[in-house]
């Protein structure tokens, strides 16, 4: 399995110049703009990082966490981190099962404790910790973080939340503002904060408590994803449902502001006007003409997307306005938010229209994971056996 990303790449999150890898790592950018796939590992010298061909992606803004599956398990931080660390194994981190990654704390998962480290911080101890009970199979994890026992991990202090046992959590996804559970049974629940739809109640308004979106009930969920302000789940059949915010075209649903915004950039380089010459301001449209396309601003309750007839989604991430879905085919579809390439289709451009990753499909990969930062995508791949 290979890992790729594009996007945001300001601190060294998808790759560094060659020449200043064993530099600081803030610094040493070769470019801030990735609109191309490009692989992670290409880029970094093995014998300094822990990488191999069985690892996982965690994402924030400006850090990139690799998670080491096999061997010695440990986690390689890129990105805005100190020069100690990047692009190599965090010590502290040796025998981790899972971890989480946000713009204050990287939190482990280890056998029979939790740890929060504050990354802002040049700490030999950890910010919070919290012993648990091992886990019956050493080879698997204790716990699905951010989900911990008896509760959740929040991006910002108390990093410990309390959940009522009755939920019966099985995955958890957090936003800065909102978040998202999924229940054993596939239910839905949101809190937190609602002004964009993100909560998918049918209202702006707000939740101190988890609540049940009642639009989903009786469709069961098997996987849940948070944005900036907006949120996606799928359903067990590989429906794909979207809500919230959509200015940037993160929903998949027609956005004005982007289309006026795309209309614009296009006369510019044309170098025409941005009204039509063949239309007099009083000219009226033919009767024919008269109909008016929806645009769909926020989205409050859970809407359908069907962005391909011909297969179900297998995952789903969310960035800060963009988003990001992989078919149960291996193709890679991205829309919303493009401004730093971060749908991946070498431009940078923003999409309100699911499009497919073209590079996966010229290269005969086959894509099994994606994560999103929040304005970065990270794709793993495998090669396509050719009959």
């Amino acid at each position: 399995m290979r890992w790729f990303g594009f996007g945001f790449n300001a601190f060294g999150q998808i790759y560094v110049h060659e020449k200043l890898i064993k530099g600081v790592c803030s610094d040493a950018v070769n470019e801030v703009k990735v609109s191309s796939p490009t692989e992670l590992a290409s880029q970094v010298d093995r014998s300094d990082c822990c990488l191999t061909t069985d690892y996982q992606i965690r994402a924030s803004w400006s850090r990139r966490a690799s998670l080491h599956l096999d061997g010695d398990r440990c986690v390689c931080l890129a990105g805005f981190v100190s020069n100690e660390s990047c692009g190599r194994p965090m010590k502290e981190s040796r025998g981790c099962k899972d971890a989480i990654i946000s713009e204050s704390y990287l939190t482990l998962a280890f056998s029979d404790r939790l740890e929060s480290w504050d990354l802002q911080k040049k700490e030999k101890t950890p910010s919070w910790s919290m012993k648990i009970k091992p886990h019956p199979e050493s080879s698997g994890p204790p716990v699905n973080l951010p989900l911990v026992p008896g509760g959740y991990i929040a991006t910002k202090p108390p990093l410990y939340r309390s959940l009522s046992p009755h939920l019966r959590a099985k995955s958890l996804a957090l936003s800065a503002e909102h978040v998202i559970l999924l229940t054993a049974s596939g239910a839905v629940y949101t809190w937190g904060l609602g002004s964009h739809g993100q909560l998918g109640h049918g209202g702006l308004s707000s939740e101190e408590e988890p609540r049940a979106v009642e639009a989903l009930w009786g469709m069961p969920m098997s996987c849940i994803a948070s944005g900036g302000w907006h949120s996606v789940c799928i359903s067990d059949g590989g429906d794909l449902y979207v809500w919230g915010w959509n200015k940037s075209g993160q929903l998949g649903l027609p956005s004005q502001g982007l289309r006026k915004t795309l209309q614009q950039q296009s006369s510019q380089q044309a170098g025409a006007p941005c009204q039509d010459a063949s239309t007099s301001p009083t000219e009226e449209p033919k009767e024919e003409e008269k109909h008016e396309e929806v645009f769909i601003s926020i989205q409050a309750f859970p809407a359908l997307l069907d962005i391909t007839p011909s297969c179900e989604i297998r995952t789903v991430s969310c960035g800060c306005r963009h988003t990001a879905a992989v078919t149960t085919t291996g193709d890679l579809y991205t829309w919303g938010w493009g401004d730093y390439g971060q749908l991946g289709h070498q431009t940078f451009i923003s999409s309100d229209e699911p499009q497919r990753v073209e590079f996966f499909r010229e290269q005969q990969m086959r894509v099994v994971d994606v994560v999103c930062g929040a304005w970065n995508t990270f794709a793993a791949g495998v090669k396509e056996e050719v009959a």
